[in-house]
């Protein structure tokens, strides 16, 4: 049985990756994917067989990826304040780099939303949303259901963001001024939500 070559597969992962994430090219085919790895497309079919098992690979990797960074913010022991703005950072810092992802994940959640059920919730949300809770009663954020607070945490990282194309060419920024106008966003998001 001959040895899979786990650095190709990995090679072409990131690549799809890339494509999907980075480029917002969600509808490249198997030849691009491989074309840009720099591989056949028959040793993409050879690990992956289909484009659906590899987007599948992808998103959960994704997943996981985003379900552990929401764990790990939720259930670290920072001041309430300093682990919301650590999130806001470390979020808008990695969708500077892949501004696609949240649309590629969403689309494939819409697409194929009982095949990934599993995949979405984070194990510390419960918790979290208490913390929510107890600052609200100290005073710290204004009071409303806590999946609110969370609902608008993730609108005001996520929308100029998923809107990007259309209001970088409606306020005529390039993407470097575009990235600048979302490291503002940092510091204006905290504002915005603790009193």
């Amino acid at each position: 049985m001959p040895i899979r070559d786990t650095g190709a597969e990995q090679l072409i992962k990131n690549t799809a990756k890339h494509i999907f994430f980075a480029e917002g090219r969600l509808h490249a085919n198997t030849q691009d994917i491989a074309d840009a790895a720099g591989v056949s497309r028959t040793l993409l079919n050879y690990y992956f067989r289909t484009k659906d098992v590899l987007i599948e690979q992808v998103f959960k990797e994704a997943m996981l990826a985003l379900t552990t960074r929401l764990d790990a913010v939720m259930a670290s022991d920072l001041p309430f304040k300093q682990k919301i703005e650590n999130f806001i950072d470390l979020f808008l810092t990695e969708a500077n780099a892949y501004p696609y992802q949240e649309t590629f994940l969403i689309t494939e959640l819409n697409s194929n939303s009982c095949k990934y059920t599993n995949e979405v919730k984070p194990h510390h949300i419960q918790i979290f949303l208490e913390q929510i809770n107890s600052e609200m009663e100290a005073g710290n954020i204004e009071r409303m259901n806590p999946v609110h607070f969370v609902l608008n945490l993730f609108s005001l990282m996520s929308y100029p963001l998923i809107m990007s194309p259309i209001y970088k060419k409606a306020f005529e920024l390039s993407n470097e001024g575009y990235g600048c106008l979302i490291n503002e966003r940092k510091k204006m998001i905290c504002k915005m939500i603790f009193q």
